[in-house]
Formats: C-alpha cells, sequence, structure tokens
C-alpha cells in the first residue's frame, strides 16, 4: 500500500512536470522547453558528482542574454510550486487510504492516542473533563514568509482538485478528458500569471487573506473536527461533548501588529476590526438562511413556544428571523462604518455579543431534543452553534503588539506634563510604585479636555498614536479584541504601564497584558518578572488566578543562535510553570513560532510535547506564520488534520507530561549552550568581515525588493546585524543554502562534549528525553536541506574579497563538522536515514533547485553591476531575480 501511494505521488508529479512542458512549448517556444530539458540533465548529473556537468551550467547560464533568464526562472520556480502541490494533495490521498483500508492504523491521532490513555490508567472521567477544558488558540500571523500571489494560490487549489478527481476509481473517458483539459487550462493560466505582486500588500490586504483561510476551510473543518471528536469521546468516556464546548479557537495579529510596522495605525486597526465583524456576520446571514430553509417543522418544546409568544405553524423559522433581521442590521452598519458614514444611531440593533447568536441556537436545539428530532438538532443547527462558538462575532479574535518603549514613552509624556519628571529615567521600582499608585486610584490621571488643549501633551506622533489606539479599543466590542501583547518586555512596569494606558483610556473590560520575552536577557530575566508582578496585591487580584506570558523563537535566535536560545526558552517554560504554581496562578504560555527551524518550526506533536512537563496544563497559545497557514490550513483535509494533531499534542502534553530532565542532562545543556552562544557570537558579532559577507554573499539586500508583507524589512534604516528583523536574516541564509541561524554554534557545543566522552549522557538525552530528541531531530532536518556546494557557488560569483572568501571556508568547515557530529551521534550513514519522506521530497526537488541557485547568483552579480555602472534603482533582472527568490523559497517549503 505505502509503495503504491509514493508511486502515486511520483505520477502526479511527473503529469504537472510533462504539463507544464506542454504549455512551454505551445505558449512559449521548442526551444525554451529544449533548454529546460538540458539544465534539468545537467543539474542530475551535477547532482550526481559530474563536476563537467557543472562547468557546462556556469558556462551556460554565464552567456545567457538579460531576456532569457526570466523564462528559465519561472519555468523551474513553477514545477516546485507544483511539486509541493502534489505533496500537499498526497498527505490529503493518504488519509484517505488509511480510512479505506480497514487494518490501517487510523489517520487521526487522536485514536491511538486514547488507547494509550487506556493502558496508562488515565480514567474516562479525567479524559472528558480535560477536553472540556481544553484551550487551544491558533493565532494567524502575517509575518512576510507567503511568497505566492493570493491568485496564484487559488489556482492551486484548484489543480489539487483535479488530482483528487483523477483519484476517483471509476472516471469515465470524457470525465478523465475533461479533468486533463481542466488541468492544462489551470497550468496555461498560472503560467501567464506574474507570480510576484506588483505592490506590496497592505495591513488590510494581510487581513483579509486571513479571512479567507477561515471562509475558504476552516469554516467548514471546525464542525467537522468537533463532530469527529465527539464521535470519539462519546466512544471512549460515553458522553457527548456540550455543545458549547470548542477546544481550539483563531485568533490574528494581521492589522494588530504595529510592532515595527509604521503602516498599522489605529484607523487601520479599526478598519480591520470592522471588516473582520463584517466578514462573520456576512458567513452567519448565509448559513442561517440555509438553516431557515432546513427547519420547516412544526414540532417546537413548551420553551420555544414561550419565546415565541404566539403559535406559529413554522415555529423555528419565525423564532430565527430576529437573528435574521439583527445579522441584516450589522452588515448594513459595518458597511456604513467601513464607507465612513456616522450611523451609531443604529447602534442598539447591532450584535454585540455572541450569546445574541447563540443563545436562540441553543433553545432550537433543546426543542429539537425535546421533540425526539435529534438527526435534526445535530445538523445544519449543531454545525451553527460550533462555528459560533469558534469564531464569535469577530471570526478572529485581534491581538494588539506594540513595543515596550512607545508605552514608556507615552507614559514619560503624562509625567513631564503634570511636572513629575521624566518616567523613563527613574528607577525600575519607582517606575512600579508611580504605575501601581494610579491604577489604585480612581480619578482620571489626565484631563478629558486634554486632546484639544493648546498645551497637549500628546504632540509626538508616536505618543499621539499609543493613545488613538487605546482610545479606539475602548470603543469596541470586548469579543473582538484577544491579547495586548507588549514585545521586548524587561521589566514588570512594562506590563503595568500598559494597565494604565488601558485605565486611562476607558477600556471597561482591559485586554488582557501578555509579555513577550524575546532576547536571551529577557527569557533569562522572564521569571524575577513575573515573580515581582504576581507579589503585588493590585496586580495579583487584578489578573483572577489567570495569566498569559509569551515566548519569542526569533530575536533569541538571532541574539544567541539556534541551540541557546532553544535552551534559554525551555528553562523560561521551566520557571515561569514552576512560579505560576506557587502563586496558584493558571499559566497559558503563548508560544511565538514561525515556520523555519532556527524560528522555532517544528512538527506539531513533537514540538508540544518536547516543552517543560506542566507547561501545557491543557492550555496553550501558537502563531501560524506566513506559508505555513497555507501549507496547514490551505486544504479542509489538512486543515481537519492539524486541528486533530494539536488537540491530540496538548493532550498528551497534558494528561501524559513528558519526563523531567535529570540533572546530569540539565549540565551538559548548559555546558553545550556556552559553549554554543560563545561560538554563535564570536561568528556573528565579533567577526569584523561577517555582516560584510551576509550582504555580498546571501540576498539579505535583493529581499528588500520583494512586495511580501506590510512591515519594513529592517526596523531600522541603518545598522548592523541587531538592527536586521528575525526573518529576513533567517530568508536569506535559506536562500544560499547556508543555513547558517540554524546550526551556527550549536555542531561546536556537540562536537565539544564529544571530544570530552560524554557521547554516552548524550545518547541516553536522544533515548528519554524528547526535548533533546527533538532538538536534534530538527537539527538534522535543517543540515539535510544545507549545501555547502551551492553556498560557495554565490561565494565565488559574488566576491573577490580574500577576507570574506576565507570566512565563507571556517563557515563551510563548520557546516561539515555540525553534519559529521550529528551522524555519529545519531549512528547514521546519511542524513534523514530515518526520514526517508523528506528524504525523498528533497531528491525530487533538487535538480530544479540547483539551477535556481546557480540563476540567482548570476542574477546577483548581473543586478549589482548594473546598479554600480547605471546608479539606478530598477535593473532589467530584478524582475528574475524576484521569481528566483519566490521559486528556493517553494522548493525549500519555508522562507524565514
Amino acid at each position: 500500500m505505502i509503495q503504491q501511494i509514493d508511486s502515486a505521488l511520483r505520477e502526479d508529479v511527473r503529469l504537472l512536470g510533462n504539463l507544464l512542458g506542454e504549455t512551454l512549448k505551445n505558449h512559449e517556444d521548442q526551444n525554451l522547453f529544449n533548454l529546460v530539458e538540458q539544465i534539468r540533465t545537467l543539474s542530475k548529473a551535477t547532482l550526481d558528482g559530474q563536476t563537467d556537468a557543472e562547468q557546462q551550467l556556469e558556462y551556460l547560464f554565464l552567456n545567457l542574454k538579460d531576456q532569457e533568464i526570466l523564462p528559465l526562472t519561472r519555468a523551474f520556480s513553477y514545477f516546485l510550486n507544483f511539486a509541493n502541490i502534489a505533496e500537499q494533495y498526497h498527505v490529503v490521498r493518504q488519509r484517505r487510504q488509511s480510512e479505506l483500508n480497514e487494518q490501517a492504523q487510523s489517520p487521526n491521532p487522536l485514536v491511538p492516542l486514547f488507547e494509550k490513555f487506556k493502558q496508562q490508567h488515565i480514567t474516562s472521567t479525567q479524559l472528558f473533563e480535560q477536553i472540556c477544558q481544553l484551550n487551544i488558540e491558533l493565532v494567524l500571523t502575517a509575518h512576510p514568509t507567503e511568497v505566492s500571489r493570493r491568485t496564484l494560490i487559488q489556482k492551486y487549489d484548484k489543480i489539487n482538485d483535479c488530482l483528487s478527481k483523477l483519484d476517483q476509481q471509476q472516471l469515465t473517458a470524457r470525465e478523465h478528458h475533461m479533468i486533463m483539459q481542466d488541468l492544462r487550462q489551470l497550468i496555461c493560466s498560472a503560467w501567464e500569471t506574474d507570480e510576484i505582486r506588483q505592490n506590496r500588500p497592505t495591513p488590510i490586504d494581510e487581513a483579509k487573506w486571513g479571512f479567507t483561510t477561515i471562509e475558504q476551510t476552516l469554516w467548514n473543518a471546525v464542525p467537522k473536527f468537533i463532530r469527529e471528536l465527539d464521535d470519539l469521546v462519546f466512544k471512549n468516556c460515553d458522553l457527548h461533548l456540550p455543545c458549547t464546548v470548542c477546544p481550539i479557537r483563531f485568533a490574528s495579529w494581521m492589522g494588530g501588529d504595529r510592532d515595527g510596522n509604521p503602516n498599522v495605525n489605529h484607523q487601520i486597526t479599526q478598519e480591520v476590526l470592522w471588516l473582520s465583524r463584517w466578514q462573520a456576520a456576512s458567513l452567519y446571514l448565509k448559513d442561517l438562511e440555509d438553516l431557515r430553509w432546513e427547519l420547516s417543522l412544526q414540532a417546537c418544546s413548551p420553551e420555544l413556544k414561550e419565546a415565541l409568544g404566539d403559535a406559529h405553524p413554522e415555529p423555528y423559522r419565525e423564532y430565527l428571523r430576529h437573528i435574521r433581521e439583527k445579522l441584516k442590521t450589522t452588515l448594513h452598519w459595518l458597511s456604513l462604518k467601513l464607507q465612513g458614514i456616522e450611523c451609531d444611531d443604529q447602534l442598539n440593533a447591532v450584535i454585540q455579543d455572541k450569546n445574541e447568536l447563540l443563545a436562540p441556537l441553543l433553545l432550537c436545539h433543546r426543542s429539537l431534543m425535546v421533540c425526539h428530532l435529534p438527526e435534526i438538532a445535530n445538523g445544519k443547527l449543531l454545525d451553527f452553534i460550533y462555528r459560533v462558538n469558534c469564531f464569535g462575532i469577530e471570526l478572529l479574535k485581534l491581538d494588539i503588539r506594540q513595543e515596550s518603549g512607545r508605552h514608556r514613552q507615552a507614559i514619560s509624556a503624562v509625567t513631564e506634563y503634570l511636572g513629575l519628571g521624566n518616567f523613563e529615567s527613574w528607577t525600575e521600582q519607582a517606575r512600579q510604585n508611580f504605575l501601581i499608585r494610579e491604577l489604585q486610584n480612581k480619578r482620571p490621571l489626565l484631563p478629558k479636555y486634554l486632546d484639544s488643549s493648546p498645551d497637549s501633551l500628546i504632540e509626538h506622533p508616536d505618543v499621539k498614536e499609543v493613545f488613538a489606539t487605546m482610545q479606539m479599543l475602548a470603543r469596541q466590542p470586548t469579543e473582538s479584541l484577544g491579547a495586548y501583547i507588549i514585545s521586548m518586555t524587561a521589566h514588570p512596569s512594562d506590563v503595568l504601564a500598559v494597565l494604565l494606558l488601558q485605565k486611562e483610556a476607558g477600556i471597561l473590560q482591559p485586554l488582557r497584558v501578555v509579555p513577550l520575552f524575546e532576547t536571551l536577557k529577557d527569557l533569562e530575566g522572564a521569571a524575577n518578572t513575573m515573580e515581582t508582578l504576581f507579589q503585588i496585591d493590585w496586580y495579583k487580584q487584578h489578573i483572577q488566578a489567570k495569566h498569559e506570558v509569551m515566548i519569542g523563537y526569533s530575536d533569541s535566535a538571532k541574539d544567541a543562535g539556534f541551540m541557546s536560545a532553544n535552551w534559554a526558552q525551555y528553562r523560561a517554560q521551566e520557571q515561569l510553570t514552576e512560579i505560576a504554581k506557587t502563586h496558584d496562578i493558571q499559566l497559558t504560555l503563548f508560544h511565538g513560532r514561525g515556520g523555519s527551524i532556527s524560528r522555532g518550526g517544528a512538527p506539531t506533536l513533537q514540538a508540544l510535547f518536547s516543552q517543560p512537563p506542566g507547561s501545557i496544563s491543557g492550555s496553550i497559545r501558537v502563531t501560524e506564520q506566513g506559508e505555513m497557514i497555507r501549507f496547514k490550513f490551505g486544504l479542509e483535509s489538512i486543515a481537519l488534520q492539524n486541528l486533530e494533531i494539536y488537540t491530540a499534542a496538548a493532550l498528551e502534553a497534558t494528561l501524559l507530561p513528558p519526563p523531567t530532565p535529570k540533572q546530569e542532562w540539565r549540565d551538559l545543556m548548559h555546558q553545550m549552550t556556552d559553549i554554543s552562544v560563545n561560538a554563535y557570537r564570536r561568528t556573528v558579532r565579533e567577526n569584523p568581515y561577517f555582516v560584510q559577507y551576509l550582504r555580498s554573499i546571501t540576498p539579505e539586500l535583493e529581499l528588500q525588493m520583494l512586495p511580501l508583507g506590510s512591515r519594513p524589512a529592517k526596523r531600522k534604516t541603518s545598522g548592523g546585524i541587531e538592527s536586521l528583523r528575525a526573518i529576513p536574516w533567517v530568508f536569506a541564509w535559506t536562500q544560499i543554502r547556508l543555513m547558517l541561524p540554524a546550526w551556527l554554534g550549536t555542531g561546536e557545543a556537540l562536537y565539544q562534549m564529544l571530544k570530552e566522552g560524554k557521547k554516552t549522557s548524550i545518547d541516553e538525552m536522544l533515548i528519554q528525553w524528547p526535548y533533546f530528541q527533538t532538538l536534534i531531530d530538527m537539527l538534522e532536518m535543517v543540515l539535510a536541506k544545507a549545501d555547502r556546494h551551492i553556498a560557495l557557488y554565490y561565494e565565488s560569483h559574488l566576491t573577490d574579497d580574500e577576507n570574506l572568501k576565507k570566512l565563507g571556508h571556517q563557515l563551510r568547515l563548520q557546516l561539515e563538522q555540525s553534519v559529521e557530529t550529528l551522524l555519529f551521534i545519531k549512528g547514521e550513514a546519511k542524513l534523514l536515514g530515518s526520514n526517508t519522506v523528506l528524504d525523498q521530497s528533497m531528491q525530487v526537488r533538487n535538480p530544479y533547485l540547483l539551477p535556481l541557485h546557480l540563476l540567482q547568483a548570476e542574477l546577483m552579480k548581473r543586478r549589482r553591476d548594473y546598479l554600480a555602472n547605471d546608479h539606478q534603482e530598477n535593473t532589467p533582472v530584478d524582475q528574475a531575480l524576484m521569481v528566483s527568490i519566490a521559486g528556493i523559497a517553494a522548493g525549500l517549503r519555508n522562507t524565514g
């Protein structure tokens, strides 16, 4: 069966590749097709070790005219995107094949997990209660890692549908012909579409992209998932889940994340909040029309009759008429607000709370159950109830994120206006004393007329924006808002400052304030910061025994390297979990993960189960960033699978947590991370040629051409590594296949431990400690994607500087040593020896990736020559270079 499925994947890849070839011959010319085939053949020969083949490729690319390169980069880029489509559909196919085979293990990870719970003597009562209490929230973020345009993504989804139809067993010859025609048309249409956006997306565009993910897949996947979960629970616990249970919910940063993004302000956030509610109301209205058509029944309960008042031949339709009118009014009101038309006289008729929808639906459900009509009660009506529980009136709760310095700046403006001095210059204790005193004071801190006063303190645009944002938040329904995230949190006063700003703005139900600890220093100080806050009586009373803390993966890894950051994150979670337990506070950890390994990316089950024991106590938040949203939730079947995986991971980590690491293991990790951070910083911070190497050999500067996301690539317009955002930092090294952020320092630390005779301890950790297993597996995955020969090719093409070449040689030696060390630890002859799926995937992609890398190096050289000679912003090779960047990102399946 497995061989049949793998064969089917190869056939899909071959089919899409052949159709792309047809398109090239029909819509470009035979010469392009022949050239692509020639390059592909030479690429395979190069990968097989034929050095003369690489020389032929280099000579070929060197002699191409500028205008000849673009169609080549497009052809190889499209093949890699089509390989992604085939692999994504393959996941769906595997799931279906498993379901068809009664002897096969269920593709739902919850099924074997429930058996494991029985074996481990978890009672059905324990299991049922824990499932009812699960609180998993996935936060969609618009970090600039989604390379593909939305218009192309839609075409890719339709290609996926065609592959699904071709899998049907009994197609007539005509049906097969029609599907193939559709495929040809879609591939032709994709080829004729510009794959690079003409303009950088706005925060509104990003938010709409998030709404599309909900509408196209999750809107249907969520109720299917809860039904499936309910069936499993009933089978194992002999109880049905309450209608109001929703283990997984969704939130968003799109339009709310203003940290380092000047394009997000209070007007943008307000528009996104209105759009989100408009989209939700629109989807609910459509569902309600379908539901009212179905509920043409006459039998109803006394409770419904009483609620209806008068007898009616179709009580359910009549009872739900009021909701329909409220939804229509809500849609109309939001449409007017989005057009800038004042209409607050209608506000009382607008839905402000999900219970306005939920209560009538639950009453109808109770009525149908009383009337012995469970088939109807648990049909479309129950799906509607599940959706309201999950998506509320807002579709996606919007988090707000801002950097701590902006809040300190705003409070300083207040203290200076009041003649109290500069808040930012005070000691931390003085700041805390002032903030707590004012938080307990019932009077306003500032006069209400201040905004219009000639001596207004709100003069600095950044301060003005902080106040305007808070005032805007005060006008929103509480349900629309999620958390207020403070990036770069360093002190307890950073948290208290946001609470005071919310109080001053008149936010009646303040957003929960979530400190984000990112840098190595802040992670190490996280426990002390939270301990100080928990010891403040007012604060402890305010949080009502619940708190959320965010752990940042990106900046800590850029600051200290993968291993050191990873261990700092682990220890911070341990300490925070212990402190919360001591203070009897329910802690939710919010994991700010990205798609790449060095930014916390890992398979979900593995990533969550490897967290410290007790840190996931039925509650967790996780970011889903950029292209990972499409990979995980772009297709309904895959979205369903990922909802199952998150639930299984959270349940297992809660009910069967991993073992507490031995002190010996912890000591070894301390030793390794000390070595790792020193080795990492010795290269990144202390080598005088490192920044020059980054900007000369990688496309770090060229990445800024790509209109990927609404945020600038840098926090500042000038500066070194510290000013570069974590995403382009990772993206740049990925493009040249050096993958430096994920292994630099880590390989050396492992090597030193082996030299000191610690192999036995490392073996034990690898077998018994899920955290260390995951760390090593992720390192192996990223090393398998690294290629020192490709990195050398970039270097040889893009610099003659001997200092840079010397540094590049050192880096490649360190990469090679890291690979050898890892293979020795795992006792394997080659990387991915036990991960055949990823290994085969990379083997399929490499003949198409290699030409893109070589072309990209040539394009970077030409572009830089043009800029040096012509001093113009745009060059004839810009489009081809951007396509090469997008193609390599697609081929490696992650970017930043």
